[in-house]
């Protein structure tokens, strides 16, 4: 469903992304973990082109979406193939992002009447369908004042179910959250990996990759540099950074 070869991405001096290559299958839900500033974020923006990669490729769906060499994508697309490629990743960030004017109900129905073009009766449904997923039926008429932050973040959750991706991206989703909300927004993604969804979820919650991943995969210095099935990665890492990154995580 992805593919990356030798992503690099450097801000000025700052290499962020050194020759990252990993491969994402259908239904596979694989999570990121590592230590803070070790590229993470920004691999996972670089994916639906938040952030534009120096250096490799990048397929979706085996279609070739990027092909850089020193800053030029060399990929002859038209903006209309390359958005609706980019339709099929779904992206759910830290912060919600929400519109505070508008309610639950109409900022998930923003994207499939603006972007997809189906009509406010069909995304009215689709709407209440995500909304109902992530347990969020009874709070279609609030506003995002009117909402916890683990209720902002379903919604924001269901705003990008809305869109039908194939392919959702994760960035810390509860990283924002009080403690006592974390739970509710990772049973949403729990039930959607169950659900067959192909994820990719940049995480701290170490027991989250533990229950749900396929494959964990340790980001350090902007490499990767393990992959592992969870219960290899959490009890028997192969490289020393990574003993001594879940060594810290695991016993705070």
């Amino acid at each position: 469903m992805i593919r990356t070869v030798n992503v690099c991405k450097s801000f000025g001096d700052l290499h962020v992304l050194k020759n990252v290559s990993l491969v994402v299958e259908q239904k596979e839900v694989i999570c990121i973990i590592g230590p803070s500033g070790a590229g993470k974020s920004t691999y996972l923006r670089s994916l639906n082109r938040l952030e534009q990669i120096d250096e490799g490729q990048i397929f979706i769906e085996d279609k070739l979406l990027f092909d850089c060499r020193g800053g030029v994508d060399s990929v002859r697309m038209s903006g209309k193939e390359r958005s609706q490629a980019l339709m099929e990743v779904g992206m759910v960030f830290q912060r919600f992002n929400l519109f505070p004017h508008l309610t639950a109900l109409e900022n998930v129905m923003l994207a499939p009447v603006n972007v997809r073009k189906i009509s406010k009766e069909a995304a009215r449904e689709r709407a209440q369908a995500v909304l109902d997923r992530v347990g969020l039926s009874d709070k279609l008429a609030a506003y995002p004042a009117q909402l916890s932050g683990g209720q902002q973040q379903r919604v924001a959750i269901a705003r990008a179910l809305a869109m039908e991706p194939r392919i959702m991206l994760f960035d810390e989703p509860t990283s924002a959250l009080d403690p006592e909300l974390v739970g509710e927004v990772l049973s949403v993604m729990k039930s959607l990996a169950l659900g067959g969804m192909t994820m990719l979820v940049v995480t701290h919650e170490m027991g989250f990759a533990r229950d749900v991943a396929d494959r964990v995969v340790f980001m350090y210095d902007g490499s990767i540099l393990e992959t592992a099935p969870p219960e290899v990665m959490f009890n028997r890492p192969q490289n020393e950074r990574t003993r001594q990154f879940l060594q810290s995580v695991l016993t705070h």
